[in-house]
């Protein structure tokens, strides 16, 4: 049962009246004084979980633990992940700093440069006086050196072991839900005949006993949640710490983690404050709150209860303490690479309505990710579609996307019932949609920018000669909208100076299909001689799908094993794969980096192009190389 049901949303929203809220706003204006006491802060982490939860209404969750929590605090009922995989999410967490307007951080498994002047949570609060720990999980997708922002790190990290009288901070995470842990069967309390299955996936014993696992790994995970409120009870602490148990993203179910929907981006999050902090609070113990939140607002947060100034690069709001600004309109989601596959997606929700917008609406939803695979639920899903089994709504995954998607999430919480053409709700499309391009402008999207492309940072995205956003928004738009009509406007982006308008002049032109034939020699100058490798990726493929491909296979098969940095060579190999036999020519390098490459990602997108073009793939093929991943590992090298 969708926890999302639990209650009707009149009475959720009733749950945070007005007048509670304008209460807690006074309680804001009275900033503490330098000399009262200090909280000590405990975060528990756990990974890659939707609320499958009690207290937000599952009934076969068994999760006493964080139900009780919920009953002595705060329930956030909308709470969202920025991004549904760990890494983008984790960097936003850390920094304040939505991971796509400082790329790479928005992909998955990258290595942004923060500005050295930006501050993380921890530098802010060590400075202030608290008592630092994390233990262990990092994943923050940047250049931050974990060991220096923290005063410990590691799996020996905790608040036992600060000076005395110093308040602290510590996070610990809990691993034993993390998506690798569905990989194998868990027997419990919950059995596969108790779950109920959403509309969008296949009744199969696999994917019912992934559910059954999960289950029964949250029920674990709760049990850890126990063990260290239990820690803090024992040293009696409980009293001047404010705990905040939440998921790092959506969960590991199929079409959960990695995608814009909200079981991929909807996190549980339950506050507990003692009762000398209370007048912090916007709501009384055992109150929800229904506003959409976001894991953006966890470092304002953490400033607000500490008496620190936020500074400008941090985005988010503190959702409780002297600076917490009250509740927001909308929360805000994002999509790039995910593991080896390439996409571009961006969300904006009110807690009732979703709206999803697809930059590249000619990939389909079910882009073959060689982790993600190694569920037995994705497998079951794939071998269903083979077979040609599924009803539409459950075979809509493995199929291409449109440019707009809206779900009315009380009628529809599978979000199967597509809304964005219906004129009925026109009005809400509207409205969301421009939500989602203010929110794009004021936090300065990067997403535009395919990886290594010149603007890419922080920085160098302001800068409109590199970057010009608003006019790669209009264009971008057009694209995906498969707008014919623009179809010389595209071409004639070829020729301009700026490299990322030429990528989406080209990306334009690909996405159109047949209607670009009259601007196919557009499309061969910038193959032949275009500088920038991602401009002729792009020019490739759309020349391919022309039936150029005579020439612009080998040009892709060139590009994917020159030496260019792994990231160019990924988007060539993925142009590759949707080629189909076409790609025929590419047997071979498929078959060399299946087999020599040491970038998990090549390697992984090589042996699945190779399975493909030989016939031999089928759903329950292991694409995923985890004995490399262990080796390469141990040398320093990548992770799943």
């Amino acid at each position: 049962m969708s926890a999302r049901n639990a209650l009707p949303l009149s009475r959720r929203r009733a749950l945070c009246t007005f007048a509670g809220l304008a209460a807690a706003g006074a309680a804001r204006a009275q900033v503490p004084a330098s000399d009262a006491p200090r909280p000590n802060i405990l975060w528990l982490v756990s990974e890659d979980n939707n609320p499958f939860i009690g207290c937000y209404g599952d009934p076969i969750a068994h999760t006493p633990t964080i139900d009780g929590l919920a009953a002595e605090g705060l329930l956030y009922r909308n709470v969202y992940s920025n991004a549904p995989v760990c890494a983008p999410s984790r960097f936003g967490i850390l920094t304040g700093v939505y991971p796509e307007s400082c790329s790479p951080a928005h992909q998955m498994r990258a290595e942004a440069v923060l500005p050295a002047e930006f501050r993380t949570y921890p530098e802010l609060l060590r400075a202030a006086g608290w008592f630092c720990t994390n233990n262990a999980k990092t994943d923050y997708n940047c250049t931050v050196d974990p060991n220096t922002i923290w005063d410990e790190q590691g799996d020996e990290a905790h608040w036992k072991n600060r000076p005395d009288g110093q308040p602290f901070m510590s996070v610990f995470n809990f691993m034993v839900s993390h998506e690798s842990r569905i990989f194998q069967p868990v027997d419990g309390r919950v059995t596969p005949d108790m779950v109920r299955l959403p509309a969008y996936l296949p009744d199969t014993p696999d994917i019912r006993r992934d559910y059954a696992t999960y289950y029964n790994l949250v029920e674990q995970m709760d049990g850890q949640v126990g063990e260290k409120l239990a820690e803090l009870e024992a040293a009696g602490l409980a009293e001047d710490t404010i705990v905040f148990y939440y998921s790092d993203n959506g969960g590991v179910l199929p079409r959960s983690k990695r995608y814009c929907y909200d079981e991929g981006l909807r996190c549980a999050m339950v506050v507990r404050v003692p009762e000398k902090w209370r007048h912090w609070m916007p709501a009384g113990p055992g109150s929800e709150i229904a506003a959409p939140v976001s894991l953006i607002d966890l470092a304002p947060t953490l400033l607000s209860l500490a008496g620190i100034s936020q500074p400008p690069q941090m985005r988010g709001h503190a959702l409780l303490g002297p600076a917490s600004p009250g509740p927001q309109p909308y929360a805000f989601g994002m999509r790039n690479r995910m593991d080896e596959r390439i996409d571009f997606t961006r969300t904006a929700t009110d807690g009732r309505w979703r709206y999803i917008r697809n930059y590249m609406p000619h990939r389909p939803w079910g882009q073959h990710g060689a982790f993600e695979w190694l569920a037995k639920g994705y497998q079951s899903w794939e071998r269903e579609h083979l077979a040609g089994r599924l009803n539409p709504v459950q075979d809509r995954f493995f199929h291409t996307k449109p440019y707009e998607e809206l779900y009315d999430l009380e009628s529809d919480p599978d979000q199967v019932n597509d809304l964005a053409g219906k004129a009925a709700h026109a009005d809400m499309l509207a409205k969301l949609s421009a939500a989602l391009d203010e929110q794009m402008i004021a936090i300065h999207d990067n997403g535009f920018l395919p990886e290594t492309m010149a603007g890419e940072g922080y920085a160098a995205s302001r800068d409109p000669a590199l970057y010009p956003l608003r006019q790669l928004m209009e264009v971008g738009a057009k694209a995906a909208r498969r707008d014919a009509r623009a179809r010389d406007e595209f071409a004639a982006l070829l020729d301009t100076k700026v490299e990322v308008l030429r990528y989406w002049g080209a990306m334009g032109l690909l996405l159109i299909g047949e209607d670009a034939e009259p601007a196919k020699a557009a499309l061969q100058a910038a193959l032949a001689g275009d500088e920038s490798p991602h401009v002729r990726i792009v020019a490739a493929e759309a020349l391919a799908r022309l039936g150029e491909d005579e020439a612009a296979v080998p040009a892709l098969v060139s590009l994917a094993g020159e030496d260019l940095p792994w990231q160019v060579r990924l988007y060539a190999i993925n142009s590759l794969t949707f080629l189909g036999d076409k790609a025929r020519p590419a047997l071979g390098l498929a078959q060399r980096m299946a087999a020599e490459e040491d970038q998990e990602y090549l390697r992984s997108a090589g042996r699945y192009l190779s399975l493909q073009l030989t016939g031999e793939y089928t759903p329950e093929t292991p694409v995923f190389d985890f004995a490399h991943m262990m080796k390469t590992a141990r040398r320093g090298g990548g992770g799943a």
